[in-house]
């Protein structure tokens, strides 16, 4: 009698978002969790978040510059595996506030300061089982021209700029006066 292989579904970054599921505005940055500059950008999104509540979703994707920070990618996979267990933005905001500890020991101790209940965390951290998650998100990065991080889109559009709370929140206005022009034709159609 053959057994059946039970299938695990990873719940993937692409699909991981803050914010209200219907705003009209998605706001997407490809970072990493060594890099000042996107530690600084994690700062401001969470004033937009609050600043724009409602009317933005935000949703982070792995960008691990590997050659500079060498746990970049090992901190993004940390953060893919705390969402299997619905944690993904409590370690996400940890990784960040403990940006120069990300070895594998130190990534276990912030699962557990993120609420992560997986016993099996350290095991499938040291065997990459998420690796393919953040190597998918680099190659989309990649494939949208991200060369540096962090890199930020508004509705897929890229946003060119520092991402400081002005330039981010122009940009959002902006994307949230064409989402109305958008309803109204609609409407009028």
């Amino acid at each position: 009698m053959a057994l059946k292989k039970e299938i695990e579904i990873i719940i993937e970054p692409k699909d991981i978002f803050v914010g209200d599921p219907d705003a009209p505005v998605t706001l997407m940055e490809f970072g990493e969790y060594e890099n000042e500059e996107c530690a600084k950008a994690n700062e401001v999104v969470k004033q937009l978040l609050e600043e724009y509540e409602g009317k933005i979703k935000f949703n982070f994707r792995h960008f691990p510059l590997t050659r500079i920070h060498q746990r970049s990618m090992k901190a993004g996979e940390a953060a893919v595996a705390a969402a299997q267990d619905g944690k993904f933005w409590e370690m996400h905001n940890i990784l960040f506030n403990n940006r120069r500890t990300l070895g594998t020991t130190s990534l276990k101790l912030h699962s557990k300061e993120a609420g992560v209940k997986n016993k099996k965390f350290l095991d499938d951290l040291v065997n990459g089982i998420y690796g393919w998650q953040v190597q998918d998100d680099l190659k989309e990065g990649i494939d949208r021209g991200v060369k540096e991080v962090p890199a930020f889109f508004i509705n897929d559009e890229p946003f060119a700029g520092k991402p400081t709370f002005a330039n981010l929140s122009a940009a959002i206005e902006s994307a949230l006066k064409k989402s109305k022009k958008k309803s109204v034709a609609r409407q009028r159609a």
